[in-house]
Order: C-alpha cells, then structure tokens, then sequence
C-alpha cells in the first residue's frame, strides 16, 4: 500500500494506479479503524479495481464543545488494518493540504442539514459536506463508499452528488455490528466496562419501535414516546428519536411507506447514533 500526503504526491500515484483505465474507490475516514471501516474498504474491493482509504480528522464538522483535541490518531495502527484488507493507496493530508489560506469556501446542502444530528450540530454537516466535496475533487473516484450508520450523513452527501453532476456512484454499506447489536463506531472507545453492556439497548429500542410499527402501529407519535421512554430506562439521555420517510428524512406521515428511524442519545461521554429502515 502506497501512502501520501499531499496533493503533489497524490496526483502521480493514482495516474500510476489508474493506468489502463482501471476503477477507484474512495473511502473516506478520521480513522481510528475498526471493524465497520474494513468492511467498507472489503466493499469497495467488489465495486472497483483500486481502493482509496483517507485518513483526516477534519475540524470543521466539530462543534466548539466537542472532542477534536481528544479524538483518538491511531495511524499506526490503522496502516496496519488497511493493509491487511488490501488498501491500494492511503491518503493523510494535514490541514494546510485541505484548509489551505485563505480558507473562505463552505458547502451547504439546504433543508435536510437542518433536521435530527443537523438540529443539535449545527454546521456540522456544512463541514462534512465541504471535506467530502474536496477529497472527490481531489482523488476524483469512480465511486464512494460510506457506512448506514450515518444515515443522515448518507442522504447529504447523496443529495450534494446529484445537485452537484459529480460522476461518482455513491455507496452506502449496511451498519456493522457486534455481536450484541451495538453498531461499530470510534465513539464505542469513550464507553466504561458498564456503559458497554448497557450500549446494545440502543439498537433493540430501535427494533423494537420497527416491530411495532410492521405489526400496523399507526401512531407514530406513540411510538417515538415509548422508545424514548425506553432510552431513559436504559441509562441513556436521548438527543432525539424521530421516524422520518427515507427520501428526505421528514417527518413520516400515515401515507408514507418507507421509513428510517433515527436515533441519537448520550451514554457517559458517548454520543451514540444508529438507525433501522422500515417498510410498511
């Protein structure tokens, strides 16, 4: 696996690694990798010829309370991980490579950025959106691939794609799990012995909201209460629980079929996020 740093090295190596017209896929990350990130990068292996992982702990989708300073830079272990899953090519730009002076453009994906994660983060999805945007302009992939776990960050980025005519093929990989139900994140690392075993419960309230909902509860607004009634006895802090239609994420109505339930709620320092799709 070949690792670089900068645009000028960045360029050449996938010139090099594209001769003969062969595929790319880009991965994007802040790494600290786990088990979720090496299915993306085994996903990507079946979509294109030549896998691109990046590496950036990017500052701008960070709120001023939240924890760029101790988010965890496992680099060399990382390495090691993409390695052994057969990345082609790591890229770990610094800041100056992605922010560079003066650094005045943002992009904003209007409406959809606003709602669940978008309503207690404000502006995080603008720096999402942004850095995405670079990384594609800058390796120019055929294809991307992202984890469910974020729906939400799925759907901008999506929506940012097609608003934008960018050629890439966008590709969202199912939530990884442990065996447990808990949804891998590098958010699990901020989790005591004891908020670990308590964790899972956040996936089973969403199962079972989506049971309810198949078995023809009509009362959506119901639901959203018992369920967070539920994250209240389960030790967590809800941030929100909402039922929304897939297509744009909002409110789902009785006349919609297929749903996503989003859920994010604060366990000890964790922030967790996980969803599950409906049809109904």
């Amino acid at each position: 696996m070949k690792i670089v740093a900068t645009l000028d090295e960045l360029r050449p190596a996938l010139d090099e690694l594209r001769a003969g017209g062969k595929r790319v896929a880009l991965v994007p990350t802040m790494g600290n990798l786990h088990e979720g990130h090496m299915r993306l990068i085994k996903n990507a292996r079946e979509h294109a010829d030549i896998v691109v992982a990046s590496i950036f702990i990017n500052p701008t989708q960070f709120g001023e309370n939240e924890d760029l300073s101790g988010y965890p830079r496992t680099l060399e272990e990382d390495t090691k991980k993409l390695i052994a899953e057969g990345c082609h090519l790591l890229y770990t730009p610094t800041r100056p490579v992605m922010y560079p002076e003066p650094d005045l453009t943002r992009v904003s994906v209007d409406k959809i950025t606003t709602l669940h994660c978008g309503a207690s983060r404000p502006g995080h999805f603008v720096g999402v959106a942004t850095i995405v945007l670079k990384f594609f302009n800058q390796v120019q992939p055929d294809c991307a691939v992202f984890g469910l776990k974020d729906f939400q960050q799925f759907t901008v980025l999506k929506t940012m794609v097609s608003n934008l005519f960018l050629p890439i093929k966008m590709i969202g990989v199912d939530t990884g799990r442990a065996d447990d139900g808990l949804a891998h994140s590098s958010r699990n690392n901020y989790l005591t012995a004891r908020e670990r075993e308590q964790a899972p419960a956040l996936y089973r309230i969403l199962c079972n909201a989506k049971a309810a909902i198949e078995q023809g509860e009509h009362d959506l607004a119901k639901v959203t209460r018992t369920a967070k009634e539920a994250l209240h006895n389960a030790g967590f802090t809800p941030d929100y629980f909402n039922i929304s239609r897939r297509i744009d994420l909002e409110p789902a109505t009785e006349n919609d079929h297929e749903l996503v339930i989003l859920a994010a709620a604060f366990l000890g320092k964790a922030r967790l996020i996980d969803n599950i799709q409906v049809d109904r």
